[in-house]
């Protein structure tokens, strides 16, 4: 068994002294898992830190097996990130995030929004909305996607402010009143699918994107493994806050 792809690292660990284990998030055969002999040298230790694109050819004798990665390096943008703290917050979680979904099962097009958000991680103002966005894409690839097209209640395609947390629909203004302290928010940019929040009041709507998402992800996916969010959500939002005064 053979193939090349295009992949970007979400994860390494050590294998014996020098090899290492490295997980990627590829274009088309999904998260997968190789051997990189070597792995943890000198010249290939910087290539596999996470958040890096590579091009990878795995082989095995069997399709079940760990297999062998030969890497080569495409964009090497880890070092990019140490110079905003929530990037480097930002490039863990989204790996976990990754790591969340089934091995070896191709997500083409969620492939493509982790690239365009790791292109522009740096970017306080725009990564913000993006990751929030992402995590809501998460949701629909693992089944438990939301439904905010129209008012569960009414059918109305707008003023939809909040999210029912029973059922992930969305609730129009008028229809979720009187349960206001029982409902989440629902900003405008989690439905609308714009990236560029420049100049708007995104404070509020950004804090209300991540406890939405946040709470769908705890319940319906992290819950029923037993897990809970790595410290690395909390500390990009917390940098969030301290590069965008106006996000808590």
């Amino acid at each position: 068994m053979q193939w090349t792809d295009e992949g970007i690292v979400i994860g390494v660990r050590r294998h014996g002294e020098a090899s290492a284990i490295l997980e990627l998030m590829t274009r088309e055969h999904g998260r997968h898992l190789g051997m990189v002999r070597g792995g943890f040298g000198t010249r290939m230790k910087p290539i596999l830190q996470t958040g890096n694109s590579v091009s990878a050819s795995w082989r095995a004798r069997l399709d079940e097996h760990l297999g062998n990665y030969t890497v080569e390096p495409m964009r090497q943008r880890a070092s990019d990130f140490f110079g905003a703290s929530h990037a480097i917050y930002g490039v863990t979680h989204l790996a976990a995030l990754m790591r969340l979904l089934p091995e070896r099962d191709p997500h083409g097009d969620l492939f493509a929004e982790f690239e365009r958000i790791l292109d522009r991680l740096e970017d306080a103002v725009w990564a913000a909305p993006m990751v929030a966005r992402f995590e809501l894409q998460i949701l629909t690839e693992l089944g438990f996607g939301l439904d905010l097209d129209q008012c569960a209640a009414t059918g109305a395609t707008g003023d939809l402010i909040y999210v029912s947390p029973k059922s992930g629909r969305a609730v129009s203004r008028l229809a979720g009143e009187p349960y206001a302290d029982r409902m989440l928010r629902l900003p405008a940019f989690m439905r609308d699918g714009t990236g560029d929040l420049a100049g708007a009041p995104v404070g509020r709507d950004l804090a209300d994107g991540f406890a939405l998402t946040g709470f769908f992800l705890s319940r319906h996916v992290l819950e029923p493994r037993g897990q809970v969010f790595a410290d690395e959500r909390m500390h990009f939002i917390a940098a969030l806050t301290r590069a965008l005064p106006n996000v808590a």
